[in-house]
């Protein structure tokens, strides 16, 4: 067990149970699983690219990336059915803590003008997604060896059953939102 998971377990979760009044453990919201996808129209150009965005993606995870191919074609992109489109890595357990620990203490830090993640980020089902623009922003990708910059999204999936419930426990756990601004009433 890693020690972010075990942090997690034994003083985040009697946290998020007073904060949340859940008496039984087993119902207190946890992260699930971490997606990072990424798609281009570079991939159609050359499959070079694909393998470029996969070693990239490898990296920033320590996970092979599973290839998307195009479900249906569509001729104004010039899309054929079966084309290599995306890469999709799912992170669980061990990884997903890891990488979690690693976004908020050393990624998100290092983001540009950077001023906390939107409330607004959630699906409805306490579920989050983000993006990044830079790929750069990961501390395992050299500067020197990129040749060009790749953006890639993020989706964090937890068991929780509303945005505040999955807010709560990002919060919790470390994620640094956008501090709420109360408007003052003019006199």
């Amino acid at each position: 067990m890693t020690t972010y998971k075990k942090e997690f377990n034994e003083e985040i979760v009697p946290k998020l149970q007073k904060k949340l009044k859940i008496d039984n453990v087993m119902a207190v919201p946890r992260l699930q699983k971490i997606v990072v996808n990424t798609s281009s129209r570079e991939f159609l150009v050359d499959k070079k690219n694909i393998e470029k965005y996969a070693e990239d993606l490898t990296t920033i995870t320590g996970q092979k990336p599973k290839v998307v191919k195009a479900k249906v074609s569509v001729a104004t992109f010039k899309l054929r059915e079966g084309d290599q489109i995306g890469l999709v890595v799912t992170l669980r357990g061990d990884r997903m803590y890891d990488f979690f620990e690693k976004l908020v203490k050393i990624v998100l830090p290092r983001v540009k003008d950077f001023s906390g993640i939107s409330r607004e980020a959630f699906d409805g089902h306490g579920n989050m997604t983000m993006g990044f623009s830079d790929q750069m922003v990961f501390p395992e990708i050299d500067s020197g060896k990129v040749d060009k910059i790749r953006s890639l999204q993020l989706a964090l999936v937890t068991t929780a059953e509303t945005d505040e419930e999955g807010m709560t426990l990002l919060e919790e756990m470390g994620m640094p939102f956008k501090k709420i601004v109360k408007e003052e009433k003019a006199s």
